[in-house]
């Protein structure tokens, strides 16, 4: 019995010391969510303009040489005899891959049709803009626009499993898929403390959100906006590899320390 009861001490021993050493996420995700029941979905959402960004725009008609001019961004044209127009492969290559910026003003120079105010603007307002001042212009009855962001991109900071700037196709991902693409949260993350920081005019706004509920779905910054910052907030500060190296040292001798006294104590 005295043998048994000694195993059990050591046992108890191991186990709390261990428990103490590791750590495990104690939150849920939405958990106030009940299954068949109906949540907001805006899938119509899109993202706004800002200054810095850069947009691919391209116009296409029925007849290529009329919407040529209107994608040139480096003036390398040829005329033939004939009077057909090209544009060189390094010209194109150029526009898909350096596009429209957004000037501190909120303005871009479209080949033209000069100066647009584009900031504030989704990408289906410009499109249609655009379309309607070429038509207006009578430079083309039927043009067909095209509006894409080059370099959407976002931030995530804090307790999350790695931190960064990440870049986006297109211009539409969520508060929940931008934790997940930075390696979902960290343990010591506080779920009820999850921030979203964003540019808006001449401010900056901060969104407060908690992941166990499903008010998340009502946030403005549900979806990320261009150059949004997500903060995870941490129960404690980050320690790094060192740190972790003599905890796991110190919990081995408190481990080896402990057992020895089970052990002696009950010997007697």
């Amino acid at each position: 019995m005295r043998n048994h009861l000694n195993s059990a001490l050591i046992f108890a021993v191991i186990f709390l010391t261990l428990a103490s050493c590791s750590g495990k996420k104690d939150f849920v995700y939405l958990q106030d969510m009940n299954a068949g029941q109906s949540y907001p979905f805006d899938n119509k959402h899109e993202a706004l303009i800002h200054r810095d960004d850069r947009l691919s725009i391209t116009v296409t008609c029925k007849q290529p040489e009329l919407a040529l001019p209107f994608n040139v961004q480096t003036g390398a044209i040829k005329v033939s005899s004939n009077g057909e127009i090209t544009q060189s492969g390094d010209a194109a290559l150029d526009m898909r891959q350096q596009g429209y910026r957004v000037d501190i003003n909120g303005n871009i120079n479209f080949p033209i049709l000069g100066s647009i105010h584009v900031e504030g603007l989704t990408v289906s307002q410009l499109t249609t803009e655009i379309r309607d001042l070429i038509i207006e212009g009578n430079y083309i009855k039927d043009p067909i626009v095209a509006v894409e962001f080059l370099n959407f991109k976002y931030t995530v900071l804090g307790a999350v499993g790695h931190n960064g700037t990440f870049s986006v196709k297109g211009d539409r991902i969520t508060l929940l898929e931008a934790i997940a693409n930075a390696g979902d949260l960290a343990t010591n993350a506080c779920v009820d403390k999850v921030s979203v920081i964003r540019e808006e005019g001449n401010e900056r706004k901060v969104y407060m959100h908690d992941l166990r509920s499903s008010k998340l779905f009502y946030s403005p910054a549900f979806y990320l906006q261009q150059n949004d910052i997500v903060y995870v907030e941490p129960k404690y500060r980050k320690r790094d590899n060192n740190e972790k190296a003599w905890q796991w040292i110190t919990g081995f001798f408190s481990l080896v320390t402990a057992t020895c006294s089970v052990i002696w104590a009950t010997r007697k």
